[in-house]
């Protein structure tokens, strides 16, 4: 048949096909990919995305954070650098709206990527987000024991069984504590997905109580000793504007895990219109909260002298309140719990999603038929958070935590223009449908005079790369083409741009002659495609992407390609002995992916259609059926 590839042969042998696999793109789930055996529970509203939101992002680090930034960088000025990072995470909230509203199937960040950009990065993506939400949840759990000590009357309030505990003769310390509570929240999670984050709002709401009394009772001690923490001869800004954008950066982080809202995506009743409002209103109460308790602990006591250790319980301490104390390292323990469970409830849907397009065993895909939870992979997730949080003091990998998150913020704002400008226009089918998809193209190519654009671009093949009958294109058909081309371009060069420019004003140590050269480079370079993409139209096919009547990001390019820059800004600035650690992880993931998930890839040998065909052909083949 004359529109079919032999990409073998046309690809240039076996080593161009390891190229194509990276490239290969999945279509949006909907009504035309039924899933095999059971469904995940559509049973989560808005209240439980906030729940989930809000008790993922607000972990004990405002108990710690408020006190290193104000100390190190802001100053009083501590509420302007949350309210600045609030922003940040903000742009990256819009993208994630925008696509999980798309696109509402489980997965997140690395489901977004597989539709618009390509396997390969989908699946570094997985992998890389796989290794934060272990990694993440292992060092909360480590974090509970020693708050839970201070309740029941110091270091040592444990019983024997729970406290730490040193191996003799090994550098060890363990945490029977940690590992037994990641345990109790992997079968709270195995219970299924509306009990365990009803049990999430509880332990988010007595946390949220506790921020408020901090709020509360501080402010009417503020009022009443007359703001000590503002009357300062070194005024609001003691480390100047450049201190108070970098405590801004170091508090950025205290914002991730909204983005745990967008992988529970597949369980929500109504995600065009639930999950925009939960991911926004989750982020927005959370920088609320910082705001309001920056300002009144910066109030109570000069940022010089707050403790950088507990400079909330400190602060209170200070004003003979002893009894707060409690209240407050009770407060950390339920956001701890909290943070918890929000990293242990998105990574079995991570798993479940790789495994259902092959990437993984198929064992991680299986959904229990009773409480229609993945139960396998969570469990997986808890054997192996436990593990680590028994034996390894994991708070010096907590940097590896922070990869994951900004590579899936950097690839979001990706998705977004590529979905706006060059969404994929075409469909992979399974090699099933062969027959029928020969038939649909018999009958187009002898009712049209080949007049109609080809039905099938490739056979086994993933690049975007049609193959076209140049005389059968028109004027407007090259003109959509170039739009197209262009697009592709720019995107490409604002992502240079961006690492360029971020890693030039990173870099101090290069000497001026290199360093202001290639900052120019990289700045022209993401200037360039900042105009490029705001003076074309973007494409059409964007109004029928995916599910259609959901939110849809404004400002775009210029929002999405801020927020690249914000967060490639932030990776360069991770540090070397991070990225040295994540690449031995990521080089495993490579290996993984060359030997297993390559060959099972459910695309394998997928037949790629173009779109305005693909549901003539669907619908030929339901009537088939019937």
């Amino acid at each position: 048949m004359g529109f079919l590839v032999d990409t073998q042969k046309e690809g240039g042998g076996h080593s161009w096909g390891y190229v194509r696999s990276l490239v290969r793109r999945k279509q949006v789930d909907s009504a035309n990919s039924k899933s095999q055996g059971h469904q995940l529970a559509k049973a989560l509203t808005v209240p439980h995305l906030i729940a989930i939101g809000v008790g993922a992002t607000i972990g004990a680090g405002v108990y710690i954070l408020v006190g290193t930034v104000a100390r190190e960088h802001s100053g009083p000025s501590l509420a302007l650098s949350f309210l600045i990072a609030g922003i940040a995470a903000g742009l990256s909230a819009f993208c994630y709206a925008e696509l999980s509203s798309r696109c509402p199937s489980a997965g997140s960040a690395y489901h977004y990527s597989y539709i618009c950009v390509g396997e390969g990065v989908a699946w570094i993506i997985g992998w890389a987000l796989i290794l934060e939400y272990t990694i993440g949840g292992s060092a909360v759990a480590r974090g509970i024991s020693p708050n839970l000590a201070l309740i029941f009357g110091g270091e040592n309030g444990l019983p024997a069984i729970l406290a730490r505990h040193q191996i003799p003769g090994l550098d060890i310390v363990v945490d029977p504590c940690a590992a037994i509570l990641v345990f109790i929240v992997t079968g709270l999670l195995c219970l299924g997905i509306k009990e365990s984050t009803f049990a999430q709002g509880i332990v988010t709401a007595a946390n949220v109580c506790v921020l408020l009394f901090v709020i509360v009772v501080g402010s009417y001690l503020g009022f009443k000793t007359g703001w000590a923490g503002y009357e300062l001869p070194t005024g609001f800004f003691p480390f100047g504007v450049d201190g108070m954008l970098a405590g801004s950066a170091t508090v950025f982080f205290a914002f991730i895990g909204f983005d745990s809202v967008a992988s529970a995506a597949e369980e929500v009743r109504n995600p065009q219109r639930d999950l925009p409002i939960g991911i926004g209103l989750a982020l927005f109460l959370c920088c609320a909260l910082y705001m309001m308790v920056s300002i009144v602990i910066v109030g109570l006591v000069p940022y010089y002298a707050m403790d950088p250790d507990t400079p909330i319980s400190s602060a209170f301490a200070s004003h003979d309140m002893q009894w707060a104390v409690y209240i407050i390292t009770l407060g950390a323990v339920m956001a701890l719990c909290s943070a918890l469970m929000g990293a242990l409830l998105p990574q079995p849907r991570i798993l479940m999603a790789m495994a259902r397009d092959g990437l993984l065993p198929s064992i991680f895909s299986d959904i229990n038929k009773s409480t229609h939870v993945p139960v396998k992979a969570t469990v997986a997730t808890g054997l192996c958070a436990a593990t680590l949080a028994f034996f390894m003091e994991v708070s010096q990998l907590a940097g590896m935590v922070s990869v994951g998150t900004l590579l899936a913020f950097t690839m979001v704002a990706i998705s977004v223009l590529i979905l706006r400008f060059v969404p994929p226009d075409e469909q992979p089918l399974p090699s099933s449908l062969q027959e029928r998809i020969d038939s649909v193209s018999d009958h187009i190519g002898t009712s049209s005079s080949s007049q109609q654009q080809p039905l099938i671009f490739k056979n086994d093949a993933s690049i975007d790369i049609p193959v076209k009958n140049q005389e059968a294109l028109g004027c407007c058909a090259l003109s959509e083409e170039n739009r197209r081309m262009v697009a592709g371009w720019s995107i490409m060069f604002t992502c240079i741009g961006a690492f360029i420019l971020s890693y030039s004003a990173s870099s101090l140590s290069f000497p001026g002659l290199i360093r202001y050269p290639l900052c120019g480079i990289g700045g022209s370079l993401l200037l360039a495609g900042l105009i490029a993409l705001s003076s074309i139209d973007q494409d059409d096919a964007r109004h029928t992407f995916g599910h259609s009547g959901g939110y849809i990001c404004p400002f775009v390019p210029l929002l999405p390609i801020i927020c690249i820059l914000i967060n490639m800004y932030l990776l360069v600035n991770l540090g070397s002995a991070t990225w040295a650690r994540v690449s031995v992880w990521l080089l495993i993931g490579v290996i993984v992916y060359v030997f297993y998930g390559r060959k099972h890839s459910s695309l394998a040998n997928a037949v790629y259609v173009t779109t305005a065909h693909a549901e003539e052909i669907y619908r030929e083949h339901e009537g088939s059926l019937a």
